[in-house]
């Protein structure tokens, strides 16, 4: 076992394995590390003296025990504008309310588009009761008017505020004053707060950003909580227990190179992304003027293919015919906006020229994206045994141009101009559902992200290459069947609905001793079905069932503890289903 240390990148890989296809090894561009559970939804059940799991009662955050579980916030990606890539400090009240005009006439209201978000510069002062005081020749009706006007055309209102004392620029942050700012905020009806990350040095972000998600649970209102730390503190590890969205890198420019580069350094980030829990590359850029219009579409869809939050950032009262094409394009939003809530995947890089996969929703469908990243015009072809299909025809739909072609048998191929991208909508057959009992180690996996090293077929997890592992061992017991995986993993696949029951024996690997920590995750569609709450090395073996009647899909996430990646050999020994 290598010595690791998490760092915001670490030196890995990730991998996506298709139905025919070996696994295979990319880099997109930086290193993967990855995941944590949400804070809220369907959780863990009750165990029994023997460690067996009811996974008809389930909890909140993951404990193994029965609570109520509440409904999540951010269910899909955040969709809404914000105001600082194009106005920067230059806010008003009348800025605002025009903005929030043009998302109604402009048809983005309709097609999702739902929050507006004042950045930086509203606010200038404390009250003697330490209240925060917006600009009032700014803001001369307030911002609790403002926040009405908003909600009064089916809008919510957004507002910034700083994990330090001061923000970026200089205006009162809300170190020291969490509570009283999260009490305000609810009163004035903010539905969305954004969390910058400056005047923080010596702050730890995990504890700081820790303080306010804890003011906002007592305010009474449902407020989505979206940190700012950009990427500082690695908040793919824990930002789910703590908002509902996290930035991963630092600030984006108008440029294909910083758009770009924030992708490669977002990506990788694929398996801690699910509902309610949302890796976040920044605003979007669209239409503000420093990109071409193929650029542009390459990131929009990006950002779709990434579950990214879709949070423009140009002027909605002047968008040419170009930026509301990109903006409104209704199969890329739908993209962004599946109920599945998987984050796609870079699944072949050469040269430059690349596909990305994600699954959807829909049985057999799947978001392709063909990106040319080289500088010039080239062919591009995927096929469908690289994204998780079985052979045969299926229906390709080109969501740029509006174009179905028809039974495309086992592959399609593009010709892709420079710096530009083919975004398709892929419904072909998935692989056959199992029958009986079958073992998830014998089943072929439609979709899989690894932390260190390819998860195991039948043994522990080596962290390096496949076949690396040893005999799967949970409590002094061995066994011959099962999946060794490490935290930052997600592995999907197909059940058709012919299933009743998932069950497995979780644990850290003895070859681990008392060391790592993590957690485990069963999902299918939009729903958690069974979460392990924190395990160790020293924790015992857990015996789990879930109930996997009439569902379409089996997903196994394991995330970190928390902490890190360190030592997180996890092991789902004798994992199997039982099916038709």
């Amino acid at each position: 076992m290598r010595d690791l240390v998490l760092s915001p990148r670490f030196a890995g890989s990730v991998l996506l394995c298709g139905v025919l296809a070996a696994c295979s090894s990319t880099t997109p561009g930086s290193t993967f590390d990855a995941g944590s559970p949400p804070a809220d939804g369907a959780g863990g059940g009750d165990i029994d003296a023997a460690g067996s799991i009811d996974a008809s009662t389930v909890d909140a955050g993951g404990a193994d025990a029965s609570t109520p579980a509440p409904s999540l916030l951010a269910r899909t990606p955040p969709m809404g504008w914000n105001s600082w890539n194009r106005f920067g400090c230059d806010v008003s009240e009348d800025l605002i309310k025009q903005m929030a005009d043009a998302m109604v006439a402009t048809g983005m209201k309709a097609a999702g588009y739902q929050y507006v978000v004042i950045d930086d510069c509203w606010q200038v002062s404390r009250d003697a009761s330490g209240v925060i005081v917006a600009d009032a020749a700014r803001f001369p009706s307030g911002i609790p008017a403002l926040a009405e006007y908003i909600h009064a055309k089916g809008l919510k209102f957004g507002i910034y505020t700083d994990a330090g004392a001061h923000t970026c620029q200089n205006r009162p942050g809300s170190r020291g004053h969490e509570l009283l700012d999260a009490q305000t905020y609810a009163s004035w009806g903010v539905d969305y707060i954004k969390e910058d990350w400056c005047d923080t040095s010596g702050l730890d972000p995990k504890t700081q950003y820790a303080i306010m998600h804890d003011a906002l649970a007592t305010v009474g209102r449902s407020i989505v909580f979206s940190l700012c730390s950009w990427g500082n503190g690695a908040p793919w590890v824990w930002g789910s227990v703590t908002g509902q969205l996290w930035r991963t890198t630092g600030d984006i420019a108008d440029n294909w190179g910083s758009m770009i580069g924030i992708v490669d350094s977002s990506s990788p980030h694929a398996a801690a992304a699910r509902p309610g829990a949302w890796n976040d590359p920044d605003m979007l850029e669209v239409g503000n003027g420093g990109m071409t219009d193929p650029e542009y579409r390459v990131h929009f869809t990006l950002w779709a293919m990434m579950a990214a939050p879709l949070i423009s950032g140009n002027d909605l009262r002047s968008m040419t015919t170009a930026t509301r094409t990109v903006l409104l394009n209704p199969g890329a939003i739908a993209i962004d906006q599946d109920p599945l809530g998987i984050q796609g995947m870079l699944v072949r890089d050469s040269g430059g020229l690349q596909v990305w996969s994600r699954p959807l929703a829909e049985p057999g469908a799947r978001a392709v994206a063909l990106v040319n990243r080289s500088g010039s015009s080239a062919s591009i072809t995927v096929n469908w045994s690289e994204i998780g299909l079985a052979a045969g025809n299926a229906s390709v739909r080109d969501l740029w141009l509006l174009l179905d072609n028809g039974p495309t048998p086992d592959a399609y191929t593009a010709i892709v101009p420079s710096h530009s991208v083919v975004l398709l909508r892929i419904v072909g057959n998935e692989p056959p559902a199992p029958t009986g009992t079958a073992y998830v180690s014998d089943l072929p996996w439609t979709f899989a992200v690894h932390g260190y090293g390819p998860a195991e077929r039948d043994h522990s997890n080596g962290e390096q290459g496949a076949s690396d592992g040893h005999t799967l061992t949970l409590g002094g017991t061995t066994y011959a069947k099962g999946i060794g995986a490490h935290s930052g993993s997600l592995i999907r696949v197909n059940l058709g609905g012919r299933c009743s029951t998932f069950s497995a024996k979780i644990g850290v690997d003895d070859e681990m001793g008392d060391r790592g920590s993590l957690s485990f995750e069963v999902w299918s569609g939009a729903d958690r079905l069974y979460s392990s709450g924190l395990m160790t090395g020293a924790t015992p073996t857990k015996t789990i069932s879930v109930d996997v009647t009439g569902r379409s899909d089996l997903r196994l996430y394991v995330d970190p503890g928390f902490d890190n990646y360190d030592y997180d050999h996890a092991d789902w020994a004798e994992a199997q289903v039982t099916c038709q």
